[in-house]
C-alpha cells in the first residue's frame, strides 16, 4: 500500500498481537511511529494487549516519554472534542483511560480527565516542551482547530517550524482547514506553495483538504479542478468533494460528467456520491436521470439514508411532486435538520404555508436541532403566507390598470414591503405606465440590489417608451460601471430521456426552423379560436 492510514496500522499490529509475535508487533509500531503517524486508543489498546499477555510489565509504560506525553494531549483532546460534538462521556470511556493513571502521582491528571478540561489538556502540553515531538505538535494543532482557535492553529504551526519541526501531511491537512474563512483565502494560497515546495503534494488527504478550501470560495473552483486532475490517485472523499463544489458552484453539467466517470473507472460511490448527483438533477431538471440515479442508490441501499433521502426529497419538491417528497421523508429516520429542511422549504415554496409550520413544530417535538436553514425554510413559509398573498394581488391590480389600488395596498400593509412586492409593483408601473414611481421604486430596489439587473431593464425600457433617452442613457451606464449582466431565463424541457435548454429567441438549437414553423402553426390556430370565440359574445 503506497498509501497507509491509521486504521491500516492498526490493522496489522493488531494481527500480530493476537499471533502472539512480539518481536514483529514492535518493529512495525516502530516503523507507524516513524510514519509520522499518531498512535489513537486502537493502537493503545493493541499494545498494551500485547504487553501483558507478554508479561513484561515493564513495556507499559512506567517513566514519562513522548509516547506517554503525547497519549495526554491526545486524551483531553479527544475527550474535549467529544464534549465539544455532544457525545455523552460514560464509565466505558473513562475507565480504561483511568487505568492508565492509577497512580498517586497522576492524581491531578485523573482530576482533569474527569473534568474534561481542554485549558489543562493545553497546560499539559505547555508543560512538556523537552518532550514535544511532531505528534504533539500536531495533536494540539488539531485541538484548536476542533475549538476554533484558527488564530492559535497559526501560532503552533509557526512555532512548531521555529523548534526545528518540518509539518508533515497531518499538519498541512489540519492548517489548511483554518484557511476556510475568506479573510484567510490568501494563507491558503501561501500554505499550498508550501506544500509543493515540501513535496507533499502527492499526498491525498493534503489535496483533499486544498480541494475543499477552493470550493468554498466561489471564485475558486478552477484552482480546486486543477489539484483534482493533478493527482495520481483520488480517494472517494476527493471525487464527493469536487461533485459537491460542481453542485454548490451551479456546475451540475460537470458535476453529471464527473459521476459517469466514477461510474466507467468503478470508484466507490457512497451517500455523498448520491446526494450530489441527486441535486445536480434537480438542478439541471432531468427528473428521469435522477429517479435512475435513485434506483441505483435503492439497489446498493442508500435510499433511506438521511443525505440521500434530503436530497429526494429537495428533487421532488422542486419538480412539484410534494407527495413524493413526503413520502421520502417519511422513509427517513427524521433524526436530523438535514431531512426535515426541504420538506419544510417545499411545503413553504408551494403555497402550503400552514403544513410547513406543522412540520417545524413537530421537529422541535421530536427533539431535533434547527439549524439556520430551517429558520430560513420556516420563515420562509411565514413569507409565503402574507407577503404572497399581497404581491399577487399587487400583480393583478397592475395588469387590470389599477395603479392607485396597488400602491395603496402596498402602503397599507401589516408589514414592510420587500423586493418581490417592490418588483411587482415596479412591473405594474410598467403596465399603466407611470415613470415617476416607476423612477422612485427602482431607487429603493437599487440601493439594497445594485447588480440586480431586472430593474434595470425595466427602467431602460420605460425611458425609451417616454423618449427619455438622457435617462435610458444614465441607466446603460449604470449598468456598465457597475458591471451588472444580464443573465437571460431559461426554460429546460425533458423528452425521451434528453434535456432540451432553451431561451427568449432562441436560434441554437438543430431543430430551430421545425420548432419555429411550428411556433407560428400554434399562433395562428390561437388567433382562429379567438375569432371563432368572438362571433358568439
Amino acid at each position: 500500500m503506497r498509501h497507509r492510514d491509521t486504521v491500516s496500522w492498526n490493522t496489522i499490529i493488531s494481527a500480530y498481537v493476537s499471533s502472539g509475535d512480539r518481536d514483529t508487533t514492535w518493529k512495525i509500531l516502530g516503523a507507524m511511529r516513524r510514519s509520522a503517524l499518531a498512535f489513537e486508543s486502537c493502537t493503545f489498546g493493541s499494545i498494551l494487549k500485547g504487553v501483558a499477555r507478554a508479561g513484561e510489565l515493564q513495556l507499559g509504560m512506567p517513566v514519562c516519554n513522548y509516547v506517554s506525553w503525547n497519549t495526554l494531549v491526545a486524551v483531553f483532546w479527544v475527550l474535549s472534542c467529544m464534549d465539544l460534538e455532544g457525545v455523552e462521556i460514560d464509565d466505558g470511556t473513562v475507565s480504561p483511560l483511568l487505568t492508565l493513571l492509577d497512580n498517586a502521582e497522576f492524581y491531578r491528571l485523573t482530576m482533569q480527565l474527569i473534568c474534561c478540561s481542554f485549558e489543562d489538556a493545553e497546560r499539559v502540553f505547555d508543560g512538556a516542551v523537552q518532550c514535544r515531538d511532531l505528534v504533539a505538535w500536531n495533536s494540539m494543532l488539531g485541538a484548536y482547530l476542533m475549538h476554533e482557535k484558527e488564530d492559535l492553529a497559526f501560532k503552533v504551526f509557526v512555532d512548531m517550524q521555529n523548534f526545528g519541526f518540518e509539518p508533515d501531511p497531518y499538519t498541512y491537512t489540519g492548517i489548511v482547514s483554518a484557511c476556510s474563512v475568506q479573510e484567510n483565502k490568501t494563507c491558503g494560497k501561501c500554505l499550498q506553495g508550501l506544500v509543493i515546495k515540501s513535496s507533499l503534494d502527492y499526498s491525498v488527504p493534503v489535496s483533499n483538504a486544498l480541494i475543499t478550501l477552493y470550493i468554498r470560495f466561489n471564485d475558486s473552483m478552477e484552482d480546486a479542478f486543477r489539484i483534482f486532475f493533478s493527482m495520481d490517485l483520488k480517494d472517494c472523499c476527493t471525487w464527493n468533494s469536487i461533485l459537491v463544489g460542481c453542485v454548490q458552484g451551479g456546475l451540475s453539467e460537470d458535476a453529471l460528467r464527473l459521476f459517469l466517470l466514477m461510474r466507467c473507472l468503478v470508484i466507490e460511490i457512497d451517500h455523498y456520491t448520491f446526494s450530489a448527483v441527486i441535486r445536480s438533477c434537480s438542478d439541471l431538471a432531468t427528473l428521469q436521470l435522477g429517479q435512475q440515479v435513485q434506483v441505483l442508490a435503492l439497489k446498493v441501499g442508500f435510499d433511506t439514508n438521511n443525505y440521500v433521502g434530503s436530497s429526494l426529497i429537495f428533487m421532488y419538491s422542486k419538480f412539484g411532486i410534494i407527495e413524493d417528497a413526503r413520502k421520502y421523508f417519511e422513509a427517513t429516520s427524521k433524526d436530523a435538520a438535514i431531512v426535515w429542511n426541504p420538506i419544510i422549504f417545499g411545503y413553504a415554496q408551494h403555497g402550503q404555508g400552514n403544513i410547513a409550520l406543522d412540520l417545524f413544530y413537530l421537529m422541535k417535538e421530536r427533539k431535533v436541532k434547527p439549524d439556520h436553514i430551517a429558520f430560513v425554510a420556516v420563515l420562509t413559509a411565514c413569507s409565503h403566507n402574507g407577503l404572497e398573498h399581497f404581491a399577487c394581488a399587487i400583480d393583478l391590480y397592475g395588469r387590470a390598470g389599477h395603479l392607485k389600488k396597488a400602491k395603496a395596498l402596498v402602503e397599507t400593509m401589516p408589514f414592510e414591503a420587500d423586493e418581490m412586492v417592490l418588483k411587482n409593483l415596479l412591473g405594474a408601473c410598467r403596465f399603466c405606465v407611470d415613470i415617476e414611481l416607476a423612477s422612485q421604486i427602482a431607487k429603493n430596489l437599487l440601493e439594497p440590489e445594485p447588480e440586480e439587473p431586472c430593474t434595470y431593464v425595466i427602467l431602460s425600457e420605460m425611458y425609451g417608451c417616454f423618449k427619455m433617452w438622457d435617462e435610458k442613457a444614465s441607466v446603460t451606464r449604470m449598468i456598465r460601471d457597475r458591471g451588472v449582466k444580464k443573465v437571460p431565463g431559461w426554460s429546460w424541457i425533458e423528452a425521451k430521456n434528453k434535456v432540451h435548454a432553451f431561451n427568449a429567441e432562441d436560434h441554437s438549437h438543430p431543430q430551430c426552423e421545425e420548432i419555429y414553423i411550428l411556433l407560428q402553426h400554434l399562433k395562428e390556430g390561437i388567433k382562429l379560436f379567438d375569432n371563432f370565440v368572438d362571433q358568439f359574445r
